[in-house]
């Protein structure tokens, strides 16, 4: 009996002990991420307005940080997570801000005419960064304005102007924002980069940034702004197709409609995306570019306008020639380009 009631109180002390431990542990475990949570906020320059808020981003970014640590460690992974300048916000947030209302999905479209339809596929590189020809203008950020159509359309209008002219000059996404607001488009609110095209042509082109810098706000349009650069058309690559958008990319850089609203997109730091992907498109973005990997994988590359905080200093690759006909986060869905 005895040396049962040795064993018991041994046993019992070992619980104690043992949940001392893991409550200390935890304890350690807060502190250290509080540390890198203090850290992150002077880094990306983050304050909250008081300590209820503080401690409610605090807990939002221990488990995002736990997500992206769970799913790097995972391996078997193309691609990689990493902590950013999202890592305070809810899925729901970032897609509040970041996505859903930045890209419209256009309405049914008429089929226009596609220049690139005669190419071979088999005379195309193999390889294109549109960077390497001097056609692609610095990461920008659009902030917290969901204004991501008027950045995939400038970066594409920038595109064929340098192709054409041999000028690269960066273009105003803010007078799109400010004046093009009489169709589809609104600003921070959303658009379409086929409708900001249509702007672009009616206005007689767009200004430079310099000269209508960006506000990450909708302001009101500055009338008479000079012209920098001007196009003469636009047109759809064929939809569900990712070989026609290959075609179209060797030729320019080109604007892409994403599901730009998953996690593994609000946090991916590098590597070829690949895997499952929604294609509720809400996120324009730019393909300047296609290669494949030392593995074979096949990728897109593509510019954001997050900052270079963001994937690969602003930069995204993902999986190309996939078996869905959309293509990955629905990339091959509604392309388009701007025509000299």
């Amino acid at each position: 009996m005895a040396t049962t009631k040795a064993l018991l109180l041994t046993i019992l002390g070992c619980a104690f002990f043992c949940s001392a431990v893991l409550a200390a542990r935890d304890l350690s475990d807060d502190s250290a991420m509080a540390a890198r949570h203090e850290q992150w906020m002077t880094q990306y320059g983050r304050v909250y307005k008081d300590a209820n808020e503080k401690a409610r981003r605090f807990e939002v970014f221990k488990a995002n940080v736990k997500f992206i640590e769970s799913f790097n460690s995972a391996g078997n992974r193309k691609f990689w997570l990493g902590v950013n300048q999202f890592t305070d916000l809810t899925n729901d947030e970032f897609r509040a801000t970041k996505t859903n209302k930045g890209f419209k999905p256009s309405p049914v479209k008429v089929p226009t005419r596609f220049r690139y339809e005669n190419v071979s596929i088999d005379a195309l590189p193999a390889t294109v960064d549109w960077r390497t020809k001097g056609a692609v203008t610095p990461i920008k950020d659009q902030g917290q304005c969901g204004c991501c159509w008027a950045f995939s359309a400038v970066a594409a209008t920038e595109g064929i102007v340098k192709i054409s002219t041999g000028k690269l000059v960066s273009l105003s996404e803010q007078e799109l924002v400010d004046c093009d607001v009489h169709g589809e488009d609104q600003g921070c609110e959303g658009g379409l980069m086929d409708d900001a095209f249509k702007f672009i042509i009616k206005n007689g082109g767009l200004t430079t940034e310099s000269s209508y810098p960006y506000a990450a706000a909708d302001g009101k349009c500055k009338s008479g702004s000079n012209s920098a650069a001007t196009i003469k058309g636009y047109e759809d690559v064929p939809t569900n197709n990712e070989a026609a958008l290959m075609k179209a990319v060797a030729n320019q850089p080109v604007s892409v409609a994403v599901d730009g609203g998953d996690m593994t997109f609000q946090f991916y730091s590098g590597g070829v995306m690949t895997g499952s992907c929604g294609t509720d498109l809400d996120h324009g973005i730019a393909a300047i570019g296609y290669g494949t990997t030392s593995d074979g994988t096949k990728y897109w590359l593509m510019k954001n306008s997050w900052g270079m905080t963001w994937g690969e200093n602003g930069y995204l690759r993902m999986e190309k020639d996939i078996s869905d006909k959309k293509g990955m986060c629905g990339l091959a869905m509604e392309p388009s380009y701007p025509t000299e």
